[in-house]
C-alpha cells in the first residue's frame, strides 16, 4: 500500500478509514470512492456513522490498509495512535491530495504552500490574486476554501496556492512544493503538538523537498532555522522577506516601495520594483496606514509568486485587486469620532500583538478575551501596553488577560463584561468601549479594536460570528438603538 516515492497509488479495492468527517474528510472520502477504494467513515460526532471507540472495539484496524486522518485528530487520538502502533500508514488529506494529483500535458499543477501561526489566509489570498493577474488559473485551497484533494484532482488548474496548518502538515510525508513559506512561528496549539519545538517542526515540514524557493521571515529567526534544517531539492534557494531594506536574497521595502533582491536578475546591484504601499490601500487602518503584518504578508506572497515565475507587474496588479478580508483589521464604523475596527480573526496572542502594533500609542480601547485554551498573555500585554487607552474584557477566560494587564499595564482602565448580565455580550462590550474611547486623552484618533487573542467558541459559533456581532453592535450604537 505504501509508496516511498510519493507517487499516485492504485486504490482500487483498498480499505481506507477516513477518520473525521469534516469538510476535508468528506472530500477525501468522495475522491477515494471515485478511485475504487472501500471507504470506512469513522467520526466521533457525526451520529450516523461508527465512532472511533466502536471501530477499535470491533477490530476494524486489522482489515484496514490506510487511515486518512482529519486535521482535528492529534497523534494521541486513540484511533490514530492505534493505527500508528499497528504500522498502518496515516495520511492527512493533503498527503492524499499530493499522491493523487491530476496529470496534465505539462505535468501536475505545482503547489505554492504557505504556513505560519498567523497570516496564512491573507497571504494565500494575495498569492491567488497575483497569480490570476499573471494569467494563471490559480485557486487558494487547503485550510481555507476548497479542500486540497478536490483542487489537486482537478486538471483545469495551472497552480495551487495552498494554505496549510500544522495539523495538516503533521501527517504529510511526501509533498514537494514548488515554493513554500513559513510566515512566523509563535506558541499555539501546544495541546495538540505537545511542545513549541514539535509545533515548529511540523510547520517546517512545508519546506521538505521544496523545489525552487523556501521563503522565511527575516524578523523571525526560527523560520530561517527551519529552512536550514530542511532537506530540499538541489538548486532550491532561501529567500527572506523583511519590512526593512532588503539585502541580496531578500524581498523588502525601500521607503514605500516593495522591492525584490531575491529573484531579480541584477539583484546583486539592483532591486526590482514590485509595487508600493498604495497598492495595499484597501487594507489600511482608520488613519490610512497599512498594518505592518499586512505588508509582510504581501511580501511573502510576492516571493512565492516570483518563485513560480510571474512578472513583477503581476505582483502590483494582484495586490491592487485583492480586497480587504472580513474580520481582519476591517473598519466597520465611526461613532462620535471613534473608529471601530474588527480583527476578530486575531484568535491568539501573536495575532493580537500584530493587530495592536498597527495603531499609535495610547489610541486603542482593546476588546479582548474568549477561550484562552491555556494561553498566557504577559508577553503580549508587556509589548503592547503603550498602545492601550483602555480594555474591555469578554469571554469565559478573562483571568489570564486580567492578571497580565494588572502586572504590565496597571494604569490602563479595564472593564469586564459578564455574560450573565442583561443584553448581548458584544453590544455591552461595544457600549463600554465607546465610553472609554471618548474619555481617552491620547494624541491620536481613538480606536476601539476587537482583537480578542482568544478563540470564540465560548460565546460565539466562530470568529466570524463574533466579528459580525461586533459590527452589528457598532451599527446599533451609531443609530442610538
Amino acid at each position: 500500500m505504501t509508496d516511498p516515492r510519493g507517487s499516485a497509488l492504485d486504490l482500487d479495492g483498498a480499505r481506507v478509514v477516513v477518520a473525521g468527517l469534516g469538510v476535508s474528510g468528506r472530500a477525501a472520502a468522495e475522491v477515494l470512492a471515485s478511485r475504487g477504494a472501500r471507504v470506512v467513515p469513522v467520526d466521533d460526532g457525526a451520529g450516523d456513522v461508527v465512532t472511533s471507540d466502536e471501530y477499535l472495539a470491533g477490530g476494524g484496524l486489522a482489515r484496514a490498509d490506510l487511515v486518512v486522518a482529519s486535521p482535528g485528530l492529534p497523534p494521541h487520538h486513540p484511533l490514530v495512535a492505534a493505527a500508528l502502533a499497528a504500522g498502518l500508514p496515516v495520511w492527512s488529506e493533503v498527503e492524499l491530495a499530493w499522491r493523487l494529483r491530476a496529470e496534465r500535458s505539462d505535468g501536475p499543477a505545482p503547489w505554492l504552500a504557505v504556513t505560519g501561526t498567523n497570516g496564512k489566509t491573507t497571504t494565500v489570498g494575495m498569492l491567488e490574486s497575483i497569480l490570476r493577474a499573471a494569467g494563471r488559473d490559480a485557486v487558494a485551497v487547503g485550510n481555507v476554501g476548497t479542500p486540497v484533494v478536490l483542487a489537486a484532482t482537478d486538471p483545469s488548474h495551472d497552480v495551487l496556492a495552498v494554505e496549510l496548518s500544522s495539523f495538516q502538515l503533521h501527517f504529510t510525508h511526501s509533498m514537494s512544493a514548488q515554493a513554500a513559506a513559513v510566515l512566523n512561528v509563535a506558541a499555539d496549539h501546544l495541546d495538540w503538538h505537545g511542545s513549541l519545538d514539535a509545533y515548529a517542526a511540523d510547520k517546517g515540514r512545508v519546506f521538505e523537498r521544496a523545489q525552487a524557493a523556501c521563503v522565511y521571515n527575516v524578523a523571525d529567526p526560527r523560520t530561517r532555522a527551519l529552512v536550514e534544517e530542511a532537506d530540499v531539492v538541489d538548486g532550491c534557494v532561501a529567500v527572506g522577506f523583511t519590512l526593512g531594506t532588503p539585502s541580496v536574497g531578500q524581498i523588502g521595502l525601500v521607503e514605500d516601495v516593495l522591492v525584490d533582491r531575491g529573484f531579480a536578475r541584477l539583484r546583486h546591484t539592483h532591486a526590482a520594483e514590485l509595487g508600493t504601499l498604495d497598492d495595499l490601500a484597501a487594507h489600511a487602518g482608520p488613519d490610512g496606514t497599512v498594518p505592518p503584518h499586512v505588508v509582510a504578508n504581501a511580501l511573502a506572497a510576492a516571493a512565492l509568486a516570483l518563485a513560480h515565475g510571474v512578472d513583477p507587474v503581476a505582483v502590483r496588479d494582484g495586490l491592487r485587486a485583492f480586497p480587504a478580508g472580513e474580520h481582519r483589521i476591517a473598519t466597520v464604523g465611526t461613532v462620535d469620532g471613534v473608529a471601530f475596527v474588527d480583527d476578530s480573526k486575531a484568535t491568539n496572542a501573536h495575532a493580537a500583538a500584530a493587530s495592536l502594533a498597527a495603531f499609535p500609542p495610547r489610541s486603542v480601547v482593546w476588546v479582548a478575551g474568549g477561550l484562552a485554551k491555556g494561553a498566557t498573555f504577559d508577553e503580549l500585554v508587556a509589548s503592547r501596553a503603550d498602545r492601550l487607552a483602555g480594555v474591555v474584557l469578554i469571554g469565559v477566560d478573562r483571568a489570564p488577560l486580567r492578571d497580565a494587564l494588572a502586572r504590565h499595564a496597571p494604569d490602563v482602565p479595564v472593564i469586564e463584561v459578564d455574560a450573565g448580565e442583561d443584553g448581548p455580550v458584544m453590544a455591552r462590550a461595544v457600549h463600554e468601549a465607546h465610553a472609554l474611547a471618548r474619555a481617552a486623552r491620547g494624541e491620536a484618533t481613538p480606536t476601539v479594536l476587537l482583537a480578542p487573542a482568544s478563540a470564540s467558541m465560548d460565546q460565539f459559533t466562530s470568529y466570524a460570528a463574533r466579528g459580525d456581532a461586533f459590527a452589528e453592535a457598532v451599527r446599533a450604537l451609531g443609530t442610538g438603538a
